[in-house]
């Protein structure tokens, strides 16, 4: 029987914010770290990545269970990634998901501190998870790394930073939000694949499918930020325009950006059909990050 994609995320969104303040709430920590780390992870948000690592162990048919810790894990690194994204010193936004970002809240060293801790407990979760084989682990971790370090997520955000106020290509713009946004949104589908045993033929198929929906993703972003609603999004709009920051639009115009997005779904949409499996959910994700609100 087919799921429909906004009832597999309000199930597995459920089953995700359940499972997650239980790797916190036990650590032996000051209580003010715990604290700040639990109000970012409880914020809310539509926990995307964490439900695509549950989508692609139900696309292979295997029990979504043996995913959780490993998409709490994602979750973590995505909003430890938030929390400093939001830091004076980075964005300076002081509304997050509709709430008052963690530094207005808790201070400028907890929030940068409560980041580093979500950011450590993720690979623990990895690690640690005994319904994972040992080489699965150690080949997540290895992506992980990959996706979130130096090469991926952190590289993007310095590159992000650094064309501020700078009149960037097309390539530099892809290169940004390739590494910024598309590798680890790439990296909750390619654990999936990893823990669901997928062969490896798929594996390097969903891993192109990745790149196309995680830049599809930031192309909406861009869109978003510009004919969005501030109370579906829970954050100002035109923030990209106030920080002088390229985007999609700004160098194709809104019409070509949309177009590009469309490109990239249509892309997506291709790999799947040459998957070992049915993949009706997966397609139902891309039409989600291609037409979503917030």
């Amino acid at each position: 029987m087919n799921i429909n994609v906004n009832d597999f995320l309000i199930s597995r969104k459920k089953k995700i914010e359940e499972a997650l303040p239980l790797f916190i709430s036990d650590l032996s920590t000051p209580q003010s770290i715990k604290e700040s780390m639990l109000y970012s992870l409880k914020a809310g948000g539509k926990r995307l990545r964490p439900a695509l690592v549950l989508a692609l162990l139900h696309t292979y048919k295997k029990p979504e269970d043996i995913g959780i810790a490993t998409a709490c894990a994602i979750e973590m690194i995505h909003t430890y990634s938030l929390v400093h994204d939001d830091l004076p010193c980075m964005d300076d936004d002081d509304l997050r998901r509709g709430k008052p970002t963690n530094h207005k809240v808790f201070g400028e060293a907890i929030a940068v501190l409560a980041g580093d801790g979500l950011l450590t407990q993720s690979f623990s979760l990895i690690v640690d998870d005994p319904a994972v084989k040992a080489e699965n682990k150690l080949r997540l971790v290895s992506e992980l790394v990959k996706a979130a370090g130096a090469e991926g997520m952190v590289g993007g955000q310095v590159a992000d930073m650094e064309g501020e106020a700078k009149s960037l290509s097309l390539e530099e713009l892809q290169y940004i939000h390739e590494n910024k946004t598309a590798k680890l949104l790439g990296f909750s589908i390619l654990a999936g694949a990893i823990l669901a045993e997928a062969p490896e033929e798929d594996i390097e198929k969903l891993r192109e499918f990745s790149y196309h929906i995680g830049i599809a993703f930031q192309i909406r972003d861009d869109i978003l930020d510009i004919e969005g609603s501030q109370d579906k999004l829970g954050k100002p709009v035109g923030s990209d325009t106030l920080n002088e920051k390229t985007t999609y639009p700004s160098i194709l115009s809104m019409q070509g950006a949309k177009e590009k997005l469309q490109d990239h779904i249509k892309q997506a949409k291709e790999l799947l059909q040459h998957l070992s499996t049915k993949t009706e959910l997966l397609e139902q994700f891309c039409d989600l990050i291609a037409k979503r609100d917030h």
